[in-house]
């Protein structure tokens, strides 16, 4: 998929970028996944990521986790990504479970609870941030930018407007979406010269 872009030197060094990544990621990895595996680290160039993102979103569980496991796949074969997996799941259960264990507590004041509100708000903002962000990749899409930005409007309506079940959003929209890029791809290879 990619060429010319760095990558990890050993298992060790993938299994603590992910633990990075997760350990900085609450209430939302993805802005960081982004900015880690993209900007910093370099492993992956814009249109990969949004490429593997895309992949990962629509495969069952969460999409950072599937995402560790398709990079770590992707350079060190099953031994990294399970490598990548536990990097990103090791730590943070003991953290998860840790703060679950005190819950309870925590969240009868009310100070706490106002401090939850308050980082959700943040993890939208950091995932609208990476949208825009991402933006500029969509001009090597096969859709182009218009149809995804058409489509991405469609999901926001159907989620959040007519409160349809991301299922059918998925399947409706999705199934377009594949459509159109399958069409638009066989008739741009339909152009070229033998």
């Amino acid at each position: 998929m990619v060429s010319g872009t760095a990558r990890p030197a050993s298992l060790s060094m993938l299994f603590w970028a992910f633990n990075r990544l997760a350990l900085q990621g609450f209430g939302g990895v993805l802005a960081v996944a982004q900015r880690e595996l993209v900007e910093r680290l370099g492993w992956l160039s814009r249109e990969d990521f949004v490429e593997m993102l895309s992949i990962a979103q629509v495969l069952p569980g969460p999409n950072v986790v599937n995402l560790s496991l398709m990079i770590g796949d992707r350079f060190f074969g099953l031994r990294g990504a399970l490598t990548a997996l536990a990097g990103m799941l090791l730590f943070p259960s003991f953290i998860v479970l840790g703060l679950a264990s005190i819950s309870d507590a925590l969240l009868q004041h009310q100070t706490m609870a106002g401090a939850l509100r308050g980082m959700g708000a943040v993890a939208a903002g950091l995932i609208i941030a990476t949208g825009l962000k991402l933006l500029p990749s969509l001009k090597r899409n096969p859709l182009g930018r218009a149809w995804a930005l058409l489509l991405a409007l469609a999901a926001f309506g159907a989620i959040a407007l007519a409160r349809t079940p991301l299922v059918w959003v998925v399947l409706g929209l999705g199934g377009i979406g594949m459509g159109l890029a399958w069409r638009r791809l066989s008739r741009d290879d339909g152009d070229e010269p033998a």
